[in-house]
């Protein structure tokens, strides 16, 4: 079966990881389709209804032999995934197709800077985690609540700034002034950043013209827009792609 052709896998278990973030487990006979170091990696979630299926995106946090977690941010008007991860219970199944490709931080940089708000916390946790040992730079990580504060494997050299906001997506500068606040370290930074679409416009525009950060450099994508599903993100974030 290839990698990329939808398949169902087996709810193993679930936890939760802080209040507004649920992991679950996944694993099941198909495991052995999903290819090995996919930690980071992006996969498919397909929810079948009566019209069209509905799919959304979400990245592996944590892979091991015979099984996978993939971490859901819970929403109070929850969407069709964070609803089914919240009522999902072992022996479940789920289709997912994927794994697509692991989006790293550059590694070129002197120093690194991660940005991103709950829906970027377990690719920025994989990051943080796969950095080497004298990494030096910070991590700006926007969660609900101070209780959504998570212990994360990195580097000493990384300086982690948790930014509480307990409305996500209606302050769009949140980002943007926390990171203007940070201390620039001297030498090339490598910037990694991904959260809600009008935050990440700002923040692009604030590395690449006022930070001069080139684009081999920069990693910048939006998870979601305020007010928005899924698909219609998916096309806001199409054109504004041909727009830069």
């Amino acid at each position: 079966m290839s990698r990329m052709q939808p398949r169902n896998f087996t709810v193993i278990r679930k936890q939760l990881v802080t209040p507004n973030m649920l992991r679950v487990t996944l694993g099941g006979s198909n495991m052995d389709t999903l290819p090995a170091d996919q930690e980071s990696g992006y996969v498919k979630l397909i929810f079948i209804t009566d019209s069209k299926p509905i799919i959304r995106t979400y990245t592996i946090r944590q892979q091991r032999t015979d099984e996978f977690d993939i971490d859901f941010m819970l929403h109070e008007d929850g969407g069709p995934a964070s609803s089914w991860a919240r009522n999902c219970e072992a022996g479940d199944e789920i289709m997912i197709g994927g794994p697509g490709p692991k989006k790293m931080i550059a590694e070129s940089g002197d120093w690194f800077l991660l940005v991103g708000d709950m829906t970027a916390l377990p690719a920025i946790s994989v990051n943080l985690a796969q950095l080497p040992d004298n990494a030096r730079g910070h991590a700006v990580i926007e969660v609900v609540s101070e209780e959504d504060i998570q212990p994360l494997t990195h580097p000493e050299g990384i300086n982690l700034h948790w930014a509480v906001n307990p409305q996500p997506g209606k302050n769009e500068t949140f980002l943007l002034d926390q990171v203007k606040n940070l201390a620039w370290l001297s030498g090339l930074p490598a910037v990694w950043t991904a959260c809600e679409f009008s935050s990440m416009r700002l923040l692009r525009d604030y590395f690449k013209h006022e930070k001069g950060i080139a684009k081999q450099e920069l990693y910048i994508s939006s998870y979601w827009k305020y007010g928005s599903n899924e698909d219609q993100h998916k096309e806001v974030k199409r054109q504004d792609a041909e727009l830069a």
